[in-house]
């Protein structure tokens, strides 16, 4: 960021929440508060501080790293690595993208709705499609195998089972923005091991029952409750911060104290 006649000119425009909070952040490394290789006060700290979720300080935190400013470690915490008006070169937004925690609660959304559409105009064929997505994950859970078709197949099969073609163009957009996002490869770059897997295997098993009952309360209720156990469970997995860091103790951040930042 650049000021000029007391008006602060921003790199871009924000759209997103996570890019308004990554610009109050952006603008902290600017001003100084931080320097190359000082730790970030833990998300927990930065979320109560600026009011937002945790959800929108990871996002906050992955546009920040694309932009190669921060660096996370893992079970340590996120680093500065450079200064914005340092590198005059970085003064740009990597991507536009909307956040991975933000495209879930779209898919929330969206999802719930349609199982509980698609519980009503289920066909024993769509059901057979269903059984086979859901032995397809199970196969490629046995195998450890990085692939997670079978877990697509399946979403997309209740899709599928609304019978309408607008809705199951809505779904399929949805994963190929997942699959094609910078910020959502991110995240899953922190994630290791699949026993989360078997948890989403379980809530798919869930869903399917309500659909062989045509219950769509049920199937509605149970597509919402897996997306939220996905949410979840990404937080969880993708969690940067030092586990034994004491910064909940303090009414702010230990290091901005003592170390004599403002």
């Amino acid at each position: 960021m650049e000021r000029s006649d007391n008006i602060i000119m921003m790199p871009f425009e924000p759209k997103r929440p996570y890019q308004e909070l990554g610009l109050v952040l952006r603008q902290e490394l600017t001003d100084g508060h931080y320097n190359v290789g000082d730790r970030l006060p833990p998300e927990r700290d930065i979320a109560e501080r600026l009011d937002v979720s945790r959800t929108v300080v990871r996002e906050a935190i992955i546009m920040l790293e694309l932009e190669n400013l921060v660096e996370v470690k893992k079970g340590s915490g996120v680093y500065v690595i450079n200064i914005p008006n340092q590198s005059p070169h970085r003064e740009h937004i990597i991507t536009d993208d909307a956040g991975p925690f933000e495209m879930l609660q779209a898919r929330q959304l969206l999802e719930s709705n349609i199982a509980e559409f698609a519980a009503l105009q289920v066909t024993p064929g769509d059901i057979a499609k269903m059984r086979a997505a859901l032995e397809l994950e199970r196969q490629e859970l046995a195998a450890q195998s990085e692939l997670c078709i079978g877990d697509e197949q399946f979403h997309m099969s209740i899709a599928e089972a609304t019978h309408n073609s607008v809705l199951v163009d809505m779904l399929k957009n949805s994963w190929e923005r997942r699959e094609q996002s910078p910020m959502w490869q991110k995240l899953h770059s922190r994630i290791s091991g699949h026993d989360y897997r078997q948890e989403w295997m379980e809530d798919h098993a869930r869903i399917l029952a309500a659909m062989q009952r045509k219950d769509p309360v049920t199937a509605k209720s149970a597509m919402w409750q897996h997306l939220e156990n996905v949410k979840q469970r990404l937080l969880e997995l993708s969690d940067i911060d030092d586990p034994d860091f004491d910064g909940y103790l303090f009414s702010s951040n230990p290091v901005v104290l003592f170390g004599g930042k403002q």
